[in-house]
């Protein structure tokens, strides 16, 4: 078995021998790496409770950050995140640091591994049913959140995380962004419910597919709205969306991956609505899901349809178009410390 410093050198991100905090891929790579410490961490645990002497390799500490906390499920007992404190040698201080973060709170996806995989998938399917918020492991995550953001601020937290990870570091960001409190976030491969229009390969249909759900999204909307029964909780929703609109999360997504390519047309699909003078269509149609809304219309029990987990009014949206082997790869964490990523950057903000 690799040691920590031999996992490092042939995994991690090595070339990152200084971190400028002023440089868009040092952040985005160092907030990947945390994530990957997640990974190990629980990792680690399982190995341990099998008998096993694998030690996790503390790669965070090559960038100065040190593990104050992990986050346990209630449910199995599994480490889905951790609280890293970083803690730079004097000597290494320079005016970047101004852009550093004093924690970061990481969150791991789904492990494909048998004491943590039952619990996982279920959350996973939560993410698809819009009952993420409901769930023990989010109000563990939004506790510690709220605990350290009451102590230090919010200007000096951030939130990371991968696939599953990534909705629950998104699900807290709203939250916190309610709040009046928008802390930096850097959410790699979020899940995005819907099918996958993005990996059509006809521009024409892709758009025709998008236009006609929104416009019946639109209608459903409005019938919604004509029923007393939803005229509060409409206005609520749209008070809410607009609320948090000031939030810009990171979101770095591959443009072969369908867990999370949809972002790339929902956002271009949204300008371009914007662009032809229907800017209140794209902002109604924007708070909707076609996917949870047509879940609840046929009565599939348990679906939320109010404010869906994935849907953002603002974002700085990141797509890697460096070409991959598979869908996995498409989908992987480590790609997104590498040095050489063909990347199409993006800022949309909610108008």
């Amino acid at each position: 078995m690799a040691s920590g410093s031999e996992y490092f050198n042939r995994c991690g991100p090595k070339y990152l021998s200084n971190i400028d905090w002023n440089n868009a891929h040092h952040r985005k790579s160092v907030s990947a790496s945390l994530v990957e410490g997640v990974y190990m961490l629980e990792e680690d645990r399982q190995a341990r409770r099998g008998g096993s002497q694998r030690v996790a390799p503390p790669w965070w500490e090559f960038f100065n950050f040190k593990v104050v906390n992990a986050l346990v499920d209630d449910n199995d007992k599994s480490i889905f995140g951790a609280i890293f404190e970083y803690k730079p040698s004097a000597y290494s201080y320079h005016r970047s640091m101004d852009r550093s973060p004093r924690y970061v709170i990481a969150f791991r996806g789904t492990l494909i591994k048998l004491e943590s995989f039952a619990r996982d998938l279920k959350l996973d399917i939560d993410i698809i049913r819009n009952g993420l918020h409901h769930t023990g492991r989010f109000r563990t995550a939004i506790k510690a959140v709220l605990d350290l953001v009451s102590v230090v601020g919010s200007s000096k937290v951030w939130l990371t995380g991968h696939s599953l990870g990534a909705a629950m570091a998104m699900l807290a960001g709203k939250n916190m962004a309610k709040r009046g409190n928008f802390l930096e976030a850097f959410l790699f491969n979020p899940p995005y419910v819907s099918p996958p229009i993005e990996r059509i390969k006809n521009k024409k249909v892709r758009h025709g597919l998008r236009f006609a759900g929104t416009l019946i999204k639109a209608g459903m909307a409005f019938a919604a709205a004509a029923s007393d029964n939803h005229n509060n909780s409409n206005g609520i929703q749209d008070s809410s969306f607009a609320a948090i609109s000031g939030w810009i999360p990171c979101l770095f997504v591959n443009h072969l991956d369908p867990i999370c390519s949809e972002y790339i047309g929902h956002f271009k699909h949204k300008k371009k609505l914007e662009d032809i003078g229907a800017g209140g269509l794209a902002r109604l149609t924007s708070q909707h899901s076609l996917g949870n809304m047509a879940m609840s219309a046929v009565g599939i029990k348990g679906i939320d349809t109010s404010e869906p987990l994935h849907l953002l009014p603002s974002a700085n949206l990141t797509v890697n178009l460096y070409p991959c082997q598979d869908m996995i790869s498409a989908h992987e964490l480590h790609q997104w410390w590498r040095p050489d990523l063909n990347l199409s950057c993006s800022v949309y903000k909610y108008k």
